[in-house]
């Protein structure tokens, strides 16, 4: 018979103490995340103050003149309105335009939409489907997800003679599958649609995207004057109709670091004019040399601790921001003196073994920060590439990011629209071997359209 005994094992664990887990997390922070952390625990921590705010200006720095009281009291006593004066109507027009303009958005695809199936002459059941249609659609004006999947309960029917009524709506051509069949639905729609043209794009597409015009005008039996009409009048089209109402807004970062060509060699600055400077509060420097009851001297201290734990992690956030860069900037040389198209092949390992952390603190301190340079602004990560053979900095001397690079201006240089076949004979001449559905992938990952949807431009 066997008998549980208790016994004590001694182990050795490794255990992150919360100054440790701060310190991780600060080293992930970009620059504004980092200055929201900053005024949270200048908010819960007594002992730290900011010492220098070089991120905001004061108003008395500001050259202007200045009213006297009583004169503002006038002027706000004299308008009904206490945010501004009124000093004439063409002032006070151009005011009012001013504020309407400033409350307005742009109109998205599915407000501009749902305002025309409103005024259709449909039922409340079939206006239900048409608003589950329009809120399925994307930025393209295609389905997210199944169309009768999402009408469960109406009849395929019924969702069909929907989804026609919203097709008709301006943009013509979006609630569809693709952009196949928003081209056919314009071509549909257009009472000059040329002989061939609906034919091209529900059966030739395929010929059509390679440039094989002669195929297709022996397939389809046309001349020479109605493959140019049909051609002309596809191109004209737009394969993706919801474009037109696109809402999104641009986003701006803040650069963590700048880098800069200076008389021959690189200059690598942080951007600390962003971060407040931040100290020990000198009261409770001053109550930490004192003595108190036994309560108020362990909250002293206890928050005295907490603050230098806090600066030290700040300044170790910086320290090795600044080595990776100045690593980044060593192992792309090229890049930061040529352009982007000469981006070598780089890993986390690489950088790691250089700094001298562990990859993941490179991951962490490359995530969501930006480098200005001379050839515009980057995300850190950027930097980190593979090659386009083998692994890293250990495969083919060409990086993916450099040979996309390459690419895009190929693209942007051409006359006439060049198959991807065409972009790879170019990289074989520049000793870039790539295959034909390589080049494709990444054209695609550039959001750069096919030869047939730059011909349209």
């Amino acid at each position: 018979m066997q008998f549980q005994r208790p016994s004590i094992i001694q182990e050795q664990r490794q255990k992150l103490s919360p100054q440790m887990i701060q310190s991780i997390r600060l080293m992930a922070l970009p620059l504004q995340e980092l200055k929201e952390e900053i005024q949270q625990e200048i908010e819960a921590n007594p002992a730290l103050e900011v010492l220098e705010d070089r991120s905001t200006m004061s108003l008395e720095s500001i050259p202007e003149e200045r009213e006297s009281e009583s004169e503002a009291v006038q002027r706000f006593e004299n308008s009904s309105d206490p945010g501004y004066s009124r000093s004439g109507d063409d002032d006070s027009d151009s005011k009012r335009m001013f504020l309407e303009g400033a409350i307005t958005y742009p109109e998205t695809l599915q407000e501009h939409l749902l305002w025309q199936l409103r005024l259709q002459p449909i039922t409340p059941s079939q206006r239900e489907i048409g608003e589950r249609l329009v809120q399925n659609l994307n930025a393209d004006g295609f389905h997210k997800e199944d169309p009768y999947l999402l009408c469960k309960g109406f009849s395929k029917a019924a969702v069909d003679k929907v989804m026609a009524v919203i097709q008709r709506l301006e943009p013509i051509g979006a609630c569809t599958e693709d952009f196949r069949e928003s081209l056919l639905v314009q071509a549909g729609q257009a009472p000059d649609a040329p002989p061939g043209a609906l034919e091209i794009i529900g059966d030739h597409m395929d010929l059509l995207e390679r440039g094989k015009h002669q195929d297709i005008q022996k397939r389809l039996k046309l001349d020479d004057d109605e493959l140019e009409a049909a051609l002309g009048f596809i191109k004209g089209l737009n394969p993706f109709p919801g474009r037109l109402y696109s809402a999104e807004e641009t986003k701006y970062v803040t650069p963590d670091v700048q880098v800069k060509l200076k008389d021959g060699e690189f200059v690598i600055v942080i951007n600390d004019e962003e971060i407040p400077v931040i100290g020990i509060n000198p009261f409770f420097d001053r109550l930490s040399g004192e003595k108190h009851d036994k309560e108020t001297d362990a909250f002293v201290k206890d928050n005295i601790r907490k603050a230098r734990w806090f600066i030290q992690s700040i300044q170790q956030r910086n320290r090795t921001l600044l080595k990776v860069v100045r690593s980044i900037v060593e192992f792309q040389r090229p890049f930061f003196a040529r352009g982007p198209k000469y981006l070598a092949p780089l890993t986390l390992k690489d950088i790691a073994g250089e700094v001298g952390v562990h990859e993941t603190t490179i991951s962490r301190i490359a995530g969501k920060k930006y480098v200005q340079t001379d050839w515009g602004i980057f995300e850190l990560r950027y930097f980190f590439t593979n090659s386009i053979s083998g692994s890293g900095s250990g495969g083919s001397r060409f990086s993916k990011g450099g040979v996309k690079q390459v690419i895009k201006e190929i693209i942007e240089n051409e006359t006439n629209a060049m198959s991807d076949q065409d972009i790879t004979d170019i990289l074989a001449r520049k000793g870039i071997k790539l295959a034909r559905r390589t080049v494709a992938k990444y054209r695609s990952e550039l959001n750069m359209d096919s030869s047939f949807g730059r011909k349209r431009g």
